[in-house]
């Protein structure tokens, strides 16, 4: 069942993960707006890279001796955006089409090597830190900085005597906990995916910022979110089926959930605890929880696979123990609706997702509009799930 749903997965993850979801070029485009703006993510005080309303990304790197530089973003090949040489030694290019709105990963390639875009911030991907761009979203406010009562994300460091070392997780705790000091809260372990570390999902993800929003509207019970390294990177990514998850497990379960019931006002029992992962934090959040029904009572895959009904059967007492199953994909994954691992049979999610409903299992499929394995797809796919989380 387990290595299924690892087959499964990680044909999204081989065919997706590189991707930046450039929407195509179309013939006869309108023409590119002139109406550029420094990207959010800049540095201070740094004009490049630039984004118009159209989508487009524009860069500029001044490097006056290299013979060569290529942004691995947008449309042209594996080469990506090619820059031309201007005549005061700056190369200059504009992506060949528009970018799918949200946040991208990217690095320069100059003369044969690799180096990131010195006039934006970078972010851990790709099992470095990487440079990165952010298309404004048309329904970018569920993510915005607002005026709202806003929780904290803190650094916890915690023993692991199974690695006999200690770890760092980043625990999100809502508004208002410090206050109340009688309430206590559910629990979201949420991962992140290969390459990426316990930094994404609220750096990246947002998912602070996500929370504070749902909850300021009323849209979502107040929860703790617990980020922690899902011990993916030291597996290569064409060698992800020997990936095994044990030794996450057991730091998981046995070492970090006690350390935040121990401190931290949560809920500490399996109807208040749930698991969610994107990408290949999806792969092993189905591991973990199948194989820990008495601690985990939701779980969400985040173009992180599916739950079939045949997985259903294999795991006893999954229909009285689960009380959420939640799958989501971004549309451009699943193309035509069905997702898995190249030369593998194909899988139908939502036809998944529909067989566990019928079954009388609370099962949700959700898809993010004009996206692909992307963090606008998960950051969506978070805000759909908060507020059925944890849904009596």
């Amino acid at each position: 069942m387990h290595h299924r749903a690892f087959a499964a997965a990680n044909g999204i993850l081989f065919a997706l993960l590189l991707s930046v979801g450039a929407a195509a070029a179309e013939t006869g485009a309108p023409a590119i707006k002139d109406d550029f703006k420094p990207s959010s993510l800049n540095q201070p005080g740094q004009q490049y890279p630039q984004v118009n309303s159209q989508g487009y990304a524009r860069f500029r790197i001044e490097a006056p001796d290299a013979k060569s530089v290529a942004v691995t973003l947008g449309l042209g090949g594996s080469g990506g955006t090619v820059l031309t040489k201007s005549a005061d030694g700056a190369w200059t290019g504009t992506t060949a089409g528009p970018l799918d709105e949200g946040f991208h990963y990217y690095h320069l390639k100059m003369d044969g090597g690799v180096f990131n875009d010195p006039g934006t911030q970078n972010f851990y991907g790709s099992v470095r830190w990487e440079s990165g761009i952010e298309i404004p979203a048309h329904d970018q406010d569920f993510y915005a900085l607002k005026n709202v009562p806003h929780g904290k994300v803190q650094q916890i460091l915690f023993n692991s005597p199974s690695t006999n070392t200690q770890r760092r997780a980043f625990v999100y705790t809502p508004p208002g906990y410090d206050k109340d000091t009688s309430a206590r809260y559910p629990v979201l372990y949420l991962q992140h995916g290969w390459g990426e570390d316990e930094t994404a999902w609220s750096v990246q993800g947002h998912a602070n910022l996500i929370m504070d929003n749902l909850i300021a509207e009323g849209k979502a019970k107040p929860f703790i979110i617990v980020m922690t390294y899902g011990m993916t990177n030291d597996v290569k990514f064409g060698k992800l089926f020997t990936f095994d998850i044990k030794p996450f497990q057991t730091v998981l379960v046995n070492e970090l959930i006690p350390y935040v019931d121990s401190h931290f006002r949560t809920i500490a029992d399996q109807p208040h605890r749930a698991m969610a992962g994107l990408s290949m934090g999806g792969v092993e959040t189905k591991m973990i929880t199948f194989a820990n029904l008495d601690t985990f009572s939701r779980i969400a895959l985040l173009s992180g696979g599916t739950v079939s009904m045949e997985d259903v059967d294999k795991a006893p007492g999954f229909r009285e123990k689960v009380k959420l199953v939640f799958v989501s994909f971004g549309s451009r994954e699943i193309p035509d609706g069905k997702t898995g691992f190249p030369g593998a049979p194909k899988i139908d999610p939502k036809a998944n997702a529909d067989a566990l409903k019928k079954a009388g299992i609370n099962s949700i499929f959700y898809v993010s509009p004009n996206t692909a394995h992307e963090f606008l797809s998960w950051r969506r796919s978070l805000r759909e799930l908060a507020p059925v989380l944890f849904k009596d």
